[in-house]
């Protein structure tokens, strides 16, 4: 199939998956207060712990003609053909996924069920719109591609060697996607990002982790001997990033997204305790740098990422607008400023919450 670029995508029917999680929720923030599109966006969320409405309390409030949810699981077609004739979808950017690499390693069934049958069921449902659909976006991660060694960068190019189950499932849902572009010539285009920081991550990921750990003192666990390496991307970076090749992307192409910012664990976390001392003085005088403790680290723990982005640099003119430092400053002062959301979080209340305006 040949290769196909156009000048600029137009559709108004844009339905998000896993919109109320966190790189979701600031996707569909940044649209809204970023961008031009006066469509509608469509945001298919399951609910499970990680994926939050009231993260978009504001949009659903201020932004109702265009900002509709519904409650849905990918896994469930029939709700999902539904919602698609419903809404007549004409795009789709795909989040949902379950994430976290600790939990694939616990529970990996999830993970094949959501990432990989979830993944067709959206495939199936918009080769079925064929005659009006115009783009399938894949949002995927750079973990597919293995581990670095201490040099080289991954790129678009670079063969698969997933590592977890997480990423397993990430590999084969990017094989779907791009399958269904050359067997059957769906619109589709695919991303592989490093990982994002930012506002409304839920904490069980390092650097929110580490920061409400950080203020309450209790121990930072950092695997091994925080030296494995990763590259950060600051969250509205990477949407930014996304909108551009919804919008202008090459289609059946893979884009990388990268944040140029390659950091070991540790001095993540040590960055973090030197900015909430700046900002939050502890009341005992010590460095919470003190704070830190090194545990067993996790099975097959890849030692280190790093994107090459320059495709994306190139054909759309994207550069991260962030610097680590500027975006972890940025992202802890959030989360200082968000006591509510935390207290929400920790006490898992949203989730009563969720129960009592969706179900279970």
């Amino acid at each position: 199939m040949s290769k196909e670029r156009t000048q600029k995508r137009i559709f108004y029917n844009l339905m998000v998956t896993g919109g109320c999680g966190f790189i979701g929720s600031n996707f569909i923030r940044y649209i809204f207060k970023n961008t031009d599109y006066d469509g509608r966006i469509i945001n298919v969320d399951k609910l499970t712990y990680a994926g939050n409405p009231q993260n978009l309390e504001d949009i659903s409030r201020d932004y109702k003609q265009n900002y509709h949810f519904e409650k849905a699981d990918i896994c469930d077609t029939a709700k999902l053909t539904e919602i698609f004739s419903a809404y007549e979808i004409d795009a789709v950017c795909h989040f949902a996924a379950e994430s976290h690499v600790d939990r694939s390693i616990k529970s990996p069934g999830s993970f094949i069920h959501t990432n990989i049958i979830g993944t067709f069921n959206l495939l199936e449902l918009a080769k079925s719109q064929a005659d009006k659909f115009v783009i399938f976006h894949h949002v995927s991660t750079d973990e597919v591609y293995g581990s670095l060694g201490s040099s080289g960068y991954f790129y678009e190019d670079t063969p698969y060697r997933p590592n977890s189950p997480y990423s397993a499932s990430k590999a084969a849902s990017d094989h779907l996607v791009r399958a269904y572009f050359k067997t059957f010539g769906l619109p589709v285009t695919v991303s592989n990002c490093s990982n994002n920081y930012g506002a409304y991550q839920f904490p069980e990921k390092l650097i929110p982790l580490m920061i409400l750990n950080a203020c309450e003192g209790k121990p930072l666990p950092v695997y091994g001997d925080g030296k494995n390496v990763r590259d950060w991307l600051y969250v509205d970076d990477h949407c930014e990033a996304i909108w551009k090749i919804i919008k202008y992307g090459m289609l059946g192409e893979t884009y990388n997204i990268g944040g140029k910012a390659e950091m070991e664990n540790i001095l993540i976390v040590q960055m973090i305790c030197d900015i909430l001392d700046e900002m939050v003085p502890p009341k005992d005088g010590k460095s919470r740098r003190n704070l830190i403790k090194f545990v067993q680290d996790r099975p097959g723990h890849d030692r280190r990422y790093a994107i090459d982005f320059s495709k994306i640099k190139k054909e759309l003119n994207w550069s991260p607008k962030e610097s680590f430092h500027s975006g972890l400053a940025k992202t802890i002062s959030w989360y200082l400023e968000n006591p509510d959301w935390i207290e929400n979080i920790r006490t898992g209340t949203y989730l009563s919450w969720i129960k009592e305006q969706y179900g279970s």
